[in-house]
């Protein structure tokens, strides 16, 4: 899907190790708009703000714990409100794919991990997860070196994964032709979608790309991505719509036809019922929000 505001793409050296622990507090440079290979769990320790996850705009508060995935843009701003400098904002640990694979081929108990990652692909909150325990698995990554340090992310992997409460937060989600035939052929549809999402697609069309009938494929559909074909179809839609939200100065009009809705009122009842805010108000937040350099008030 096309970029919103063109993050900048930061290079993890993981030369001599296979995850990486940062914290930091704020205002810092590293608060800002980028995106990685890496995935990342992320704690926030202190403040509250805006969280932008790939298309994602939303409230973060003290406690709240993400995941986000391989080149997936991100950033949390802290509100204006705070006026003094807060030393520990940002725990995080970053980690590729590639280890996490090793490992499960290595353990296969571990492999439904991969599932975790696989929703990550979106942007991950972990709803209700309690942040003494968050904190307490980041403190053992960071205080242990070695397998010790190791074993510490295994474990908090494991129980991110138990966690039940996982919300998935960008209409932006790759899926991987993996796992048999079938999910291979729902991953050709959904490529076709982000491709061609303007066209006029009907679950009918959907069904005879992936060479299944409408029910088969529909139930399919809905395993696989975790929305029906229609929910879907809307949300890479709004999606797209959101990016050039971001990125031109087309009315808001245009834009709906760009992404593929017939009429104003139909997209303005879809983008409010994903997004959680008018088109107008998404604009002027993210473009107010996103650009903003991380300072204090004076």
């Amino acid at each position: 899907m096309m970029s919103i505001i063109e993050p900048e793409i930061e290079m993890v050296d993981r030369s001599t190790r296979s995850i990486r622990y940062l914290q930091h507090g704020w205002p810092t440079d590293l608060c800002r708009w980028h995106a990685h290979h890496e995935y990342e769990l992320h704690l926030i320790v202190e403040t509250r703000g805006k969280a932008f996850v790939g298309d994602h705009i939303g409230d973060f508060a003290a406690g709240d714990l993400f995941m986000t995935g391989p080149n997936l843009p991100h950033n949390w701003i802290t509100d204006q409100v705070w006026s003094e400098p807060v030393a520990l904002r940002d725990m995080l640990v970053q980690f590729s794919h590639e280890s996490v694979v090793k490992l499960a081929e290595g353990f296969p108990e571990f492999a439904q991990v991969l599932e975790l990652l696989q929703l990550a692909q979106s942007g991950i909150l972990f709803e209700g997860f309690n942040p003494t325990f968050a904190r307490g698995h980041m403190e053992a990554i960071r205080d242990n070196k070695g397998a010790e340090r190791i074993l510490a992310f295994v474990r908090f992997l494991v129980r991110l994964n138990e966690h039940a409460e996982k919300k998935t937060l960008s209409v932006s989600k790759l899926i991987q032709p993996e796992g048999g035939s079938k999910h291979a052929r729902i991953a050709s549809v959904v490529d076709h979608v982000t491709k061609h999402f303007d066209d006029a697609i009907t679950v009918t069309n959907a069904a005879q790309m992936a060479g299944m009938t409408e029910v088969t494929f529909s139930r399919n559909f809905q395993a696989v991505t975790g929305h029906g074909f229609v929910e879907f179809l809307n949300r890479i839609r709004i999606g797209q719509a959101c990016a050039m939200l971001y990125a031109t100065d087309n009315q808001i009009i245009s834009i709906a036809q760009d992404a593929g809705f017939k009429n104003l009122a139909n997209f303005n009842r879809h983008f409010l019922k994903i997004k959680g805010m008018t088109p107008s108000v998404y604009r002027e937040t993210a473009r107010r929000d996103l650009l903003q350099q991380p300072e204090l008030q004076t």
